[in-house]
């Protein structure tokens, strides 16, 4: 029994206190309530395992509490007492959702065993949706190490699949931290040159003045400071994919030299006569806008045009939904077997905050926050006060009116208020002037893989 909280709901003093004290003897965690809004008023405050309930009470009887409670909890056991004579109501509580009924006067023992049993079979569900959820997020692990199934995410690797066998380049833009080059990795997984090299340049790293030497590379004597030959990440690349991030941060120079490369596949090392032919696929990323660029004119048009054979825009964390809870399960494990720590899980305060975020630095944010929370973590599961607060994520959160969809507008609005509310769902439905299972809905759709 373990000191399974149970709740009584009964009108008659001592029948309610008699079947109370019983259930404490028997050693259960036994609240009790004299009417059926006083019950759903403490079940939203204080969650009990089962509900032992008589069917006929002022107000509102045991079936309409049934129903309420499964607002609440739509998994929550109900059991129903009731006299010979209301046996066919009884029957249509267990029709509309209680768990069992029981005959008045109710026999200790056979309540004990209904209770039991409704908890075995609450388990077993709760088993069935974990090990449910288990196989979601293993479906979920998405395209050569990227994660996540939501529709965005399911567009990318379709185009990353379709374009993966040929040989064209590949722009691929998005926020900061959205997994660009995970992207350009998964594609050259999928590729004939998937044997061959993956080399990846961070032009924005490199200064300007040694950028062309690091593409290209160089001949020695060729500039001060270049005591030997040094090969370039073309020819590094030779046979596979070259991964250029941050394409929208190179010089003009570097430009005209890149542009040819595409062209001709050939180009001379810095200082350098002999001409090389290399058979490159190149993937190039940024967070810059390289159009508006093109049209203020620091970027070449035709070098744009070049790059964005086959354009991909890698989706923001925050619309893809489900994705968050599997990305963070996910960084949770590794983590947890990185520093050696027990953590399983996060709590509902935790998935609740880690929703509402709006992650401005998407995944990256996202993968440092939950390395925090293994780290500072005490016990098995990660809680709110676990997970960093920043202040510009706080910000961002506010959604953007007129601009916003309706859906991203009422997201914000139910996140914000269990925000408020401390997750509690009664007072945020409330405030809301919607129903419970309104709320509950939407928290499992946004939870939710979508396949």
């Amino acid at each position: 029994m373990s000191g399974a909280r149970i709740l009584v709901v009964d009108d008659e003093d001592s029948a309610r206190v008699g079947l109370q004290r019983l259930l404490r003897q028997a050693g259960y965690t036994a609240d009790a309530a004299p009417s059926a809004a006083a019950a759903l008023a403490f079940a939203a405050e204080h969650p009990p395992e089962v509900v032992v309930t008589d069917l006929v009470m002022p107000e509102m009887d045991g079936m309409a509490l049934c129903a309420k409670l499964h607002e609440l909890d739509p998994e929550l056991p109900v059991i129903v007492a009731t006299g010979v004579g209301d046996v066919s109501s009884a029957v249509a509580a267990m029709r509309a959702g209680a768990a069992d009924y029981l005959i008045k006067p109710v026999e200790f023992d056979a309540l004990v065993i209904a209770i039991e049993r409704a908890r075995e079979r609450r388990a077993l569900r709760v088993e069935t949706e974990n090990l449910r959820r288990q196989l979601r997020e293993h479906a979920s692990e998405g395209l050569q190490g990227l994660i996540g199934a939501s529709p965005p995410m399911q567009k990318i690797y379709r185009v990353a699949r379709q374009v993966a066998a040929s040989r064209a380049t590949v722009l691929i833009t998005g926020e900061s931290g959205t997994g660009k080059g995970e992207l350009a990795r998964a594609i050259h997984a999928l590729s004939p040159r998937a044997a061959a090299p993956f080399i990846a340049l961070h032009c924005a790293a490199v200064p300007e003045t040694l950028l062309e030497s690091e593409m290209f590379g160089h001949e020695k004597g060729s500039f001060t400071g270049a005591d030997k030959r040094r090969v370039g990440r073309f020819e590094q690349a030779h046979g596979g994919t070259l991964f250029l991030d941050e394409i929208g941060e190179i010089s003009p120079l570097v430009q005209t030299r890149l542009l040819r490369v595409l062209q001709e596949r050939a180009f001379e090392r810095v200082g350098g006569n002999e001409t090389i032919a290399v058979d490159v696929r190149v993937i190039a990323a940024t967070n810059r806008d390289l159009a508006g660029a093109v049209d203020a004119g620091h970027f070449r048009a035709d070098l744009y045009y070049r790059l964005n054979v086959v354009h991909m825009e890698m989706p923001p964390l925050r619309t893809r939904g489900g994705d968050i809870l599997v990305l963070a399960n996910a960084f949770l494990r590794r983590f947890a077997a990185d520093n050696l720590k027990p953590v399983e899980a996060f709590d509902q305060d935790a998935r609740t905050k880690l929703l509402a975020s709006r992650w401005p630095g998407n995944v990256r944010e996202l993968e440092n926050a939950i390395e925090r929370a293994v780290v500072l973590c005490e016990g098995t599961k990660i809680e709110a006060d676990d997970l960093p607060t920043d202040e510009r994520s706080t910000a961002s959160n506010q959604v953007m009116v007129p601009g916003a969809t309706l859906a991203e507008i009422e997201r914000w609005a139910i996140l914000a208020t269990l925000e408020a509310t401390n997750g509690s769902t009664a007072k945020a439905a409330e405030m809301l002037d919607v129903s419970v299972r309104t709320i509950q809905y939407r928290l499992h759709e946004y939870a939710k893989p979508v396949s």
